[in-house]
């Protein structure tokens, strides 16, 4: 179509949604994600409150079926049809107690956007109306932040660690990649690389079958998530018996960044519907942002995911370094050495920005998976950063290039941040939602 506008391009939008919706919950993705994803909900409510606020409420609402009894949120929700029974069966979240009787979860959790989303999702309605919202979801936001300061900051030191790459949100982010390739990789995996076997793996997997091998996580990367993954499912995902044995658990800054934010608008909404947050969970959450001062490098003057064991900061690069903004806890000081950094063309200043990691790493790879690519919640989260310190240029600036972005290569799960040609999978619903929602705001 010629000359289209931007009405144009919010009706695609929406197809997309419809399309990926399957009643009570939408899926990321026709093929590839036919299940749901936690972060990917949030993202999604948060455009869908534009169309439909039912539809969105409904949205977070499938994603409490879910919920685990001792308050953990899963970063999946399996599809009950046989013929994904044997992803199920992979996971087995049966083997932990607290898992759901009646529904097959994954054993990990996502990033905490749930409460941004409820808060999103609320700001649509009238004040007694969105009263009556926050007191159906603040019990199941409360126990999900509980939990991870519970199981998550066994020390109570402020920060959470993850348990795997996946828990991040950014799966095969280099902070994470470069720990397993120094330090951790299996033997196995490495056996594998050194005869060569990774293409004949290849051939089995289901992402490959409709993604370029380039655009996805490379072999090795993917078996050592699947490595890890089993390791979880052996410890009945019970963190005391993670935390035994682990070599792997990092502090990882985006997830900490997005939490800090959600603690904000977890005590905005009990505030808004006079509850108190319980003494223990106040004080976890005051000490995080002492904490969080910690993951601070200031030679670089960036923030660092940091290892969980030897409080090592993980010096590897990459969009994570922004998301500081978006937790809201930094000084206007260190805010203002952040946002240079997207002026700078070798970090995050591309064409199409904000790269998931800078061009001038050793890791970059402009279409392959969270090593190179921008992704649109990202932008997302970076733009609302942005805006609440009062850099509006920079959050306008950044909202119409990822506009311009999509409307130039339409509603892809990742675009290469160099020339904005799309990757990744076509048809992805928080691209589809979070245009909408980036068109609709001022």
């Amino acid at each position: 179509m010629p000359n289209k506008t931007k009405i144009d391009y919010l009706g695609e939008a929406a197809v997309v949604l419809k399309n990926n919706d399957r009643g009570t919950y939408t899926q990321p993705a026709f093929g590839l994600y036919p299940h749901q994803w936690l972060w990917d909900s949030c993202f999604i409510a948060i455009g869908l409150r534009h169309l439909d606020i039912e539809r969105a409420k409904m949205e977070l609402l499938s994603l409490l079926r879910g919920q685990w009894h001792n308050g953990m949120m899963p970063d999946m929700i399996f599809r009950d049809e046989p013929r994904y029974r044997p992803e199920r069966d992979h996971w087995r979240s049966w083997v932990n107690p607290f898992s759901p009787s009646d529904i097959s979860t994954s054993g990990i959790t996502q990033p905490p956007m749930l409460a941004e989303a409820v808060v999103q999702v609320g700001a649509k309605m009238a004040w007694p109306e969105r009263r009556q919202w926050y007191k159906l979801m603040y019990p199941s936001v409360l126990a999900f932040h509980e939990w991870l300061y519970h199981e998550r900051d066994p020390h109570k030191e402020g920060l959470v660690l993850q348990i795997h790459p996946a828990e991040t949100g950014l799966d095969t982010t280099p902070p994470w990649m470069a720990e397993l390739h120094e330090h951790l990789m299996p033997l196995w995996i490495r056996v594998i690389e050194k005869l060569k076997l990774d293409k004949l793996i290849s051939l089995i997997r289901n992402d490959t079958k409709s993604i370029p091998l380039e655009q996805r996580s490379t072999i090795s990367e993917s078996l050592a998530m699947f490595d890890i993954q089993l390791r979880l499912r052996r410890k009945s995902y019970d963190i005391n018996k993670i935390l035994d044995h682990s070599l792997f658990t990092i502090e990882d800054l985006s997830y900490n960044c997005i939490l800090i934010r959600a603690n904000t608008l977890l005590e905005s909404m009990a505030k808004s519907i006079k509850e108190e947050i319980p003494e223990d969970l106040a004080s976890q959450i005051e000490k995080s942002h002492k904490a969080f001062e910690e993951l601070w490098e200031p030679y670089s003057g960036q923030y660092y995911s940091r290892d969980f064991v030897t409080h090592r900061l993980l010096k590897t690069p990459s969009v994570a370094t922004l998301l500081p903004l978006y937790a809201g806890c930094i000084s206007q000081e260190r805010a203002d050495k952040l946002v240079k950094l997207l002026e700078n063309e070798h970090i995050f200043g591309t064409a199409y920005p904000v790269p998931s990691v800078p061009p001038s790493s050793f890791w970059f790879n402009r279409k392959r998976y969270w090593q190179g690519p921008s992704w649109v919640n990202m932008n997302w989260l970076i733009i609302d950063g942005l805006k609440r310190y009062g850099f509006k240029e920079y959050a306008e600036a950044l909202k119409e290039s990822t506009l311009e972005m999509v409307e130039k290569s339409g509603f892809y799960e990742y675009f290469d941040p160099l020339n904005g040609s799309p990757a990744g999978a076509a048809n992805f619903s928080w691209t589809a939602a979070l245009y909408i929602d980036l068109s609709k705001i001022k």
